[in-house]
């Protein structure tokens, strides 16, 4: 648990300094990944090995949370106020305005009472947070009796029974991406694990979907190629990424 352990170490005013650049990084982005991508800001989920076409990643990242899309009465948190408004114009754009909710809450402190949802659902935010382990306790505490808890997050890998930490060359790199995105250090799938049976959560499933995912990132780079696109990746992550 060593490398859960780093991530509890972050100071006041760095956690201070974290949630603004996130908050920051989203709202000058979004509205670039929309023109470009659509309004689902997540990865796609693809079949491994599977031949795709630039067309196909929309398509890909609707699969990844279409089966969450069939729970109503949904209640979302962002980090934002500009991400809370946006999404509520987009339910409003939908016909679910009057069965959603968006407000803007630190999910290191979530205002919500425990056990207040069957349902949890974090996607692809869980990398932002500084304390893995108050982040995940958040999550099982408003999660009600019997209920799911969904965690889709960005992970290094497990570490073998011989090693103590990553190789210097993947920390190397994964600090490349920490420093582009805002984000403090991960964890692997194995320490969510392990936090997660630390606050008796049961049938406890977990799944890499490294290579489901991989081909995403290569159609961003392609997106690039369009005028429109390279003109977007100048003023947004991808250009942070090759800096």
């Amino acid at each position: 648990m060593a490398s859960v352990a780093a991530t509890n170490e972050v100071g006041v005013q760095d956690q201070k300094e974290l949630k603004k650049g996130i908050a920051e990084l989203y709202d000058e982005s979004f509205g670039i990944w929309e023109d470009i991508w659509g309004d689902h800001m997540h990865h796609g989920y693809y079949e491994p090995q599977s031949s795709v076409e630039l067309s196909d990643h929309r398509a890909a990242q609707i699969r990844m949370i279409e089966q969450a899309l069939s729970f109503a009465s949904i209640s979302a948190k962002g980090i934002t106020p500009v991400q809370a408004q946006r999404a509520q114009d987009l339910a409003d754009v939908q016909g679910l305005g009057d069965k959603d909710s968006f407000q803007v809450a630190d999910a290191l402190n979530q205002p919500f009472p425990d056990g207040q949802f069957d349902l949890v659902w974090s996607m692809e935010s869980g990398e932002h947070m500084p304390n893995k382990e108050k982040f995940v306790g958040e999550l099982a505490r408003v999660a009600a009796p019997g209920g799911t808890v969904i965690l889709v997050t960005w992970c290094h890998r497990d570490l073998s029974s011989s090693e103590e930490s990553l190789l210097p060359e993947e920390k190397e790199l994964l600090n490349k991406i920490y420093k582009a995105f805002y984000l403090p250090e991960w964890c692997s799938t194995a320490d969510y694990v392990k936090l997660l049976q630390s606050n008796s959560l049961q049938d406890i499933k977990a799944a890499d979907w490294s290579e489901n995912v991989a081909p995403f990132w290569p159609a961003v780079i392609k997106s690039t190629l369009t005028w429109k696109g390279f003109t977007s990746a100048l003023r947004g992550p991808i250009q942070l990424m090759n800096t």
